[in-house]
């Protein structure tokens, strides 16, 4: 199991995965931070970016806040550095 650092930015004009700022990784996503929309609209993109289900996706630490630490079952640290690596 991979984990992975993200800063989200909520309310944001498109979803998009913007890339690494130092070791965390920054995304947007039009959800709002009302209940659990951010969340969810945050692991649907890691999800869809990285060709995982969405369900290998959950947030470790940080649900209430804009830092989080997310897991990604089947894939390790590693993997996900390569994965994202276009996305800078």
């Amino acid at each position: 199991m991979g984990r992975v650092e993200v800063r989200v930015t909520p309310g944001a004009r498109h979803d998009a995965v913007l890339g690494w700022q130092d070791d965390v990784l920054r995304v947007r996503v039009r959800a709002r931070a009302q209940g659990g929309q951010a969340n969810d609209a945050v692991c649907r993109l890691l999800a869809q970016t990285l060709g995982v289900p969405p369900r290998a996706i959950s947030i470790r630490r940080g649900a209430t806040s804009r830092q989080k630490s997310v897991n990604v079952d089947g894939l390790n640290e590693a993997d996900l550095r390569k994965r994202f690596a276009g996305q800078s």
